[in-house]
């Protein structure tokens, strides 16, 4: 791929509109943080009850939410997080193949790759956001709790949204002949 040095100038309408959907990707990796908090609360706060009732009988042995809301929250933190993970360049490639290639043909693959990713997340942000207005519609609540579904599923169609969105800012960025993936930010160690 050609260095960021290498390729044409962006035009400036193009580099804020890529540049507002990598921070709303970075937002929803936020939200995706703040589901796995919630989730380890969650799975902390079912392990202390379980515990206490096996001291005190009084205490519930589980929390009736915790494993349905545990499975809506890791679905949630999962596709929250996967646009940042993809501007990043932290989802699976073969590296292999990625590192042999002459940078004409790198670039092939990465517009084809991410043109084939963009139909794939396309498919699942409509899929979620039908699943999720079908839900609204019905009024859909859960058996185990009766908790309306729709919020959750709702979430799971934004974060898939926005996923879709990554991918095509990425499609564009490898069409315009620009890295697809952020740079890489070094970590250096120093020993004193």
């Amino acid at each position: 791929m050609a260095a960021e040095a290498d390729a044409a100038p962006v035009p400036a309408p193009l580099a804020r509109g890529l540049a507002l959907v990598d921070a709303i990707g970075q937002g929803a990796a936020w939200v995706a943080a703040a589901c796995l908090a919630a989730l380890t609360l969650l799975m902390a706060a079912e392990i202390g009850t379980r515990a206490l009732s096996n001291v005190a009988p009084i205490f519930p042995a589980t929390i009736p939410v915790a494993w349905e809301y545990s499975s809506w929250l890791m679905g949630n933190a999962f596709l929250f997080g996967s646009a940042a993970t993809l501007r990043a360049g932290g989802h699976i490639r073969v590296a292999a193949l990625v590192s042999a290639l002459p940078p004409g043909a790198l670039r092939i693959l990465e517009i084809a790759a991410s043109a084939v990713g963009l139909g794939a997340t396309l498919f699942l942000a409509s899929s979620m956001t039908s699943f999720a207005l079908d839900a609204m519609a019905r009024g859909q609540s859960s058996a185990a709790t009766g908790a309306l579904t729709w919020p959750a599923k709702a979430g799971l169609a934004l974060g898939a949204s926005i996923l879709c969105l990554q991918m095509a800012a990425r499609l564009v960025r490898a069409l315009a002949g620009l890295p697809p993936d952020a740079p890489r930010r070094a970590v250096e160690l120093h020993a004193d």
